[in-house]
């Protein structure tokens, strides 16, 4: 196995780790206008559904990081990611261009991390990784 396959894998999970533990920072220090947004969206009991994602989000986020039950955690975000973008970037019902424009990047760039997501979860965490402590390695690959 060559240095960049071994590499790869790591780096590719510390950048899906951060985007999601990132977001999750931003949605913490931004409380009040997430509800907003969400309430804004017809979502029942925001508040209760904010502590769901990021609780989500963070548990993800941090078992990709440090490889630890990689495949769950990818599952579980895959399966936000999608709630998340066809509930909140809904831009097939909004009228005013730019809004559809920016809801719609937002959406793909969704769709593109799900892809990532699913990656992982076919392909597993790759050599560096908490997965692949015992046993050979050969589980989370």
């Amino acid at each position: 196995m060559s240095l960049s396959e071994r590499i790869a894998p790591l780096i590719g999970r510390l950048a899906i780790a951060w985007f999601f533990l990132s977001e999750a920072w931003t949605l913490i220090n931004s409380w009040d206008g997430t509800v907003t947004l969400m309430q804004m969206q017809r979502l029942p009991a925001a508040p209760l559904l904010l502590v769901i994602a990021l609780t989500v989000m963070i548990l993800g986020g941090v078992s990709i990081a440090v490889g630890y039950h990689t495949r769950h955690g990818a599952l579980l975000l895959f399966g936000f990611t999608v709630i998340v973008s066809v509930t909140m970037h809904d831009y097939w019902k909004l009228n005013e261009a730019s809004a559809r424009l920016a809801d719609s990047e937002i959406f793909f760039r969704n769709v593109a991390i799900a892809g990532g997501l699913l990656l992982l979860m076919g392909m597993g965490a790759g050599p560096f990784a908490i997965d692949n402590t015992g046993g050979g390695g050969k589980r989370g690959r």
